[in-house]
């Protein structure tokens, strides 16, 4: 006869004790917040105040926010394209300091992914510059979640589009099975 053996299970203390974000529509009053957020996350583009506006208030239902006690910590603007409405074009995924490490890209992508705006969606894209191994990495982590090829092909380039100014935007695509909301 075999006894049962005791499993131990260690708990990080400091997980359970840290706060979790929330994740929500973002809303025009979030619009200052947004810009904030995005002008502290080097190497991100900077885009006008009134640009984070817009994504607030026109795009609210592909854009994802996330606060930690009452502080806008993570963010994520999409779209849908309107010559491609089944594709969900990321633009930008911010992450304050005080949120690293918490997987929170990641929580935001898939709960975006999930939203009923996104029922119809099977494929996801975003650019991304050769020299952002944050961006790859979260990317391909999701493609590789999902049982889903990705691809990247150079699509703004740096002489052509960007005047020598900016470097090469790769656009990464990630092709689904199933619509996102149903694999999220």
């Amino acid at each position: 006869m075999t006894r049962p053996t005791a499993t131990r299970t260690t708990t990080n203390v400091t997980s359970l004790n840290r706060p979790r974000p929330t994740l929500r529509k973002p809303t025009r009053e979030d619009g200052a917040a947004v810009w904030e957020l995005i002008s502290e996350c080097k190497p991100l583009d900077e885009n006008s105040m009134y640009c984070n506006l817009l994504q607030c208030d026109h795009f609210a239902d592909t854009c994802i926010l996330a606060e930690l006690d009452g502080e806008v910590v993570g963010w994520i603007s999409a779209h849908l394209p309107p010559s491609e409405p089944g594709t969900l074009f990321v633009w930008q995924v911010a992450v304050s300091e005080k949120a690293r490490g918490m997987g929170l890209g990641m929580k935001m992508l898939k709960a975006l992914a999930a939203r009923p705006e996104c029922a119809e969606v099977t494929g996801l894209q975003t650019t991304i510059t050769a020299d952002n191994s944050a961006s790859w990495a979260l990317f391909r982590k999701f493609a590789r979640q999902h049982g889903a090829p990705l691809g990247s092909a150079p699509h703004f380039k740096q002489e052509d589009h960007f005047n020598g100014a900016h470097a090469t935007e790769y656009m990464v695509t990630i092709r689904m099975a199933e619509p996102l909301a149903k694999v999220a």
